[in-house]
């Protein structure tokens, strides 16, 4: 590990994904068991902020088609109090946070 991964400047983020996206096989394999008219969501992680990230995927750059095509706004409620973090950290934030919405009823998608 290098230095700059040890520092807390990575970031953890949640997108609303317009509920089109559940007609995706990539939604359908990681929400098995997502019940119609849930909320959708996107989970990622940045050394970026969460804003310019957002703005890459609409924009094509290394974007996740999830959020390239369905993706509506960053939903700050569920991840801002949670950021900065280090590098390891935030990879390990991401997947727990994708499973605990998971859990409390939303659809996620997570790279």
């Amino acid at each position: 590990m290098n230095a700059s991964t040890n520092k807390a400047r990575h970031n953890v983020y949640v997108i609303a994904l317009d509920p089109e996206v559940t007609s995706k096989k990539i939604f359908q394999r990681q929400n098995p068991e997502y019940q119609p008219g849930r909320e959708c969501l996107y989970v990622g992680m940045t050394g970026r902020s969460p804003e310019l990230r957002f703005e890459q995927h609409k924009a094509g750059y290394k974007a996740s088609r999830s959020v390239k095509n369905f993706g509506l706004r960053l939903c700050p409620k569920l991840f801002a109090h949670l950021n900065p973090m280090t590098h390891d950290a935030a990879c390990e934030r991401e997947v727990t946070l994708a499973d605990s919405l998971r859990k409390i009823g939303y659809g996620v998608v997570q790279n």
